[in-house]
């Protein structure tokens, strides 16, 4: 067990009959406190010498440290995919701590950021040529935790420099108005939470509107980075976990210690919070199930017909069933430097024989048909 697991294994009793955890929450700390666990089954994998190698399966959760990774890798080769070759700027849509404890109390307010976001880029877009309406490409990351891991949902945004027009191809962007993003941003947000919440939230955008005249703020400096570049810088916020397990410093069974850079000085803080309250800082961050914590707008959407297109012409879902059965392989091997498959007495790479699962030996082929099975049946 790491440090993180050991922590919520040790409270995992008090977590589910005294912390109320939501079902979301009790379902994911249940999968990270078992991944790896061989008793869930794993591939068997066989060398001509005569040596074998199990590898467990993973849990697959976000809230995991090592699968949350792994996840965050995934998504930013994704992305490398479907970026187009431009130069990109990345910004932090921040909202006033005032308003933090909305989108806590009821999670489906986190909408309303995105929402925010999408209408003040577009708008900043076409009020460049109202004929031409030109549209960039621009990709939205929800964070819900600081540094502190307090919660503190923001909008991480990667954004071309630049947008294709109704007739112009491509119009470059290089001046942002500092001045139009954080007060549009405010008006935006505010009539959001508004619509939703409904007319006892008037007081609340008052209030806002008073101390805020400058807007929310909104980081939107200009990186001067090139695509590769700037997919490795955002890569870091792409669904990772709230923490790393090498930012946990001490856990002696009743009080957890942990450090981060402070956002304003970067000066490094270390900080002791009782288990539980450490506990309760990191459960709050797991997003409710199959919520999209990550969206693509603009030239970069997914319902435009040339993405429709592109995507019947993709091969078989089969096929990237196997690719991704071993890219657990590629990752160690550009991570750590080692290959996992590789025979430790005579160097040749070990061979795939069989699959366990639930206690029971299935081909790589039975096994794809047990999956695509139970796909089909609770479609």
């Amino acid at each position: 067990m790491n440090i993180l697991q050991r922590i919520f294994n040790d409270y995992f009793e008090i977590i589910k009959y005294s912390m109320h955890p939501r079902p979301v929450e009790l379902e994911n700390i249940e999968k990270m406190l078992n991944c790896g666990d061989p008793s869930f089954g794993g591939a068997m994998y066989h060398c001509d010498c005569g040596e074998w190698k199990f590898v467990p399966f993973r849990c697959k959760s976000r809230f995991c440290p090592s699968c949350g990774n792994m996840y965050s890798i995934d998504r930013t080769t994704s992305m490398s995919f479907k970026l187009i070759k431009c130069s990109h700027r990345h910004l932090v849509f921040t909202i006033a701590e005032e308003l933090r404890h909305y989108f806590l109390d009821d999670r489906t307010l986190l909408d309303c950021l995105f929402f925010a976001v999408k209408s003040v880029i577009l708008r900043l877009f076409r009020k460049l040529n109202k004929t031409e309406e030109f549209t960039p490409g621009f990709i939205c990351v929800l964070h819900t935790f600081g540094r502190d891991l307090k919660w503190n949902p923001h909008i991480h945004c990667l954004l071309s420099e630049g947008g294709t027009g109704n007739n112009i191809p491509w119009r470059k962007v290089h001046y942002f108005s500092y001045e139009f993003l954080r007060k549009s941003f405010r008006t935006a947000l505010l009539k959001a939470m508004l619509s939703h919440i409904g007319p006892s939230f008037k007081s609340e955008i008052n209030k806002n509107y008073l101390i805020h005249k400058d807007g929310f703020y909104v980081y939107a400096e200009s990186n001067k980075c090139n695509p590769d570049i700037v997919i490795k810088y955002i890569g870091r916020y792409l669904g990772r976990p709230a923490i790393a397990t090498s930012r946990i410093d001490d856990y002696d069974g009743d009080n957890v210690t942990f450090h981060y850079n402070r956002h304003e000085n970067e000066k490094l803080v270390h900080e002791t919070v009782p288990a539980t309250d450490f506990i309760s800082r990191l459960i709050r961050h797991i997003p409710e199930k199959q919520y999209k914590m990550i969206r693509y707008y603009g030239i970069y959407a997914r319902h435009r017909e040339k993405d429709k297109k592109l995507f019947r012409a993709i091969p078989t879902e089969k096929h990237f069933f196997l690719l991704a059965f071993n890219k657990w392989r590629e990752s160690i091997l550009s991570t750590f430097g080692y290959d996992p498959l590789k025979c430790p007495n005579c160097g040749k790479t070990m061979i795939f024989v069989e699959l366990y699962y639930n206690h029971k030996r299935f081909s790589l082929q039975d096994y794809y048909e047990k999956v695509m099975t139970t796909k089909l049946v609770h479609t």
